[in-house]
């Protein structure tokens, strides 16, 4: 469904993300993991076709810009982009306009409800506090009914609440044959879901391994990723660190820090 080939991003001389190539098949989750600067955001936001990149990257068979593909692929940023000057139901009005939505009131009263938002219809953009301008965030994102779904630290902000139904948003979606790519630092956002973990470190992909080739190698998420970037196992991380350092990759994580 995702197709990434030989895609390079490049800022005048540095290279941001370096001839990055995978496949993301339908009903995944593939987590995207890697220190703050790896490039984890610029290869998503190139992926959207925010940012001019070389390299094809195709959408159900699709170039990522054109109007098909832009129909089908959905994108959570980790900083909200509202208008400070539209309420909630406008928001969710403005965007079924913009993407031509048949019969989606129901389905966007449905997220509300479900993300806690139903008695702030009438609240401004810049009225919402942090983490409800996150959920917003989160229910534009599902309202378009992205066949692929793009989430740059989506639990960043989030209470409990919000992140179990986040969570529980994301396995409906993987069960209805959506290809979900999910930024993240900390480990336990994602650990119950993701099929797939691709590691990036200085704009490179240095590891991509599916769940199976993981656990059959007797290796965990948390090992992985400090073998790629590192080069170190867990205990040694910890031991340099002085803490237990529990369900996390960077002592940035859950501080929304740009990655």
């Amino acid at each position: 469904m995702l197709s990434v080939s030989h895609l390079t991003k490049r800022y005048k001389k540095t290279e941001a993300v370096k001839d990055a190539c995978f496949e993301l098949t339908d009903g995944t989750v593939t987590v995207l993991l890697g220190p703050n600067g790896a490039g984890k955001s610029t290869l998503m936001k190139s992926i959207i076709g925010v940012l001019r990149c070389e390299g094809e990257i195709l959408i159900d068979g699709l170039p990522n810009k054109s109007t098909g593909a832009r129909r089908i692929l959905g994108y959570i940023p980790e900083i909200p982009a509202l208008y400070p000057n539209l309420t909630v139901s406008e928001h969710i009005e403005f965007l079924a306009r913009a993407y031509r939505l048949d019969h989606y009131k129901e389905e966007a009263q449905a997220l509300l409800e479900r993300y806690e938002l139903d008695d702030k219809k009438k609240k401004f953009g810049d009225e919402l506090s942090k983490g409800m301008q996150q959920k917003l965030n989160i229910c534009l994102g599902l309202l378009t009914r992205p066949r692929v779904l793009l989430l740059d630290e989506p639990m960043i902000g989030l209470d409990p609440h919000a992140i179990k139904e986040l969570k529980k948003n994301m396995q409906e979606l993987r069960q209805k044959g959506c290809t979900l790519l999910v930024s993240t630092h900390i480990i336990d956002s994602v650990d119950m879901l993701w099929d797939r973990a691709l590691v990036m470190q200085t704009g490179t992909i240095r590891a991509d391994r599916t769940r199976q080739e993981l656990e059959s190698s007797g290796k965990s998420l948390e090992e992985l990723f400090f073998e790629v970037t590192e080069g170190l196992r867990p205990e040694d991380h910890l031991q340099e660190r002085g803490g237990t350092g529990q369900g996390s990759f960077s002592d940035d994580a859950g501080k929304g820090a740009d990655s």
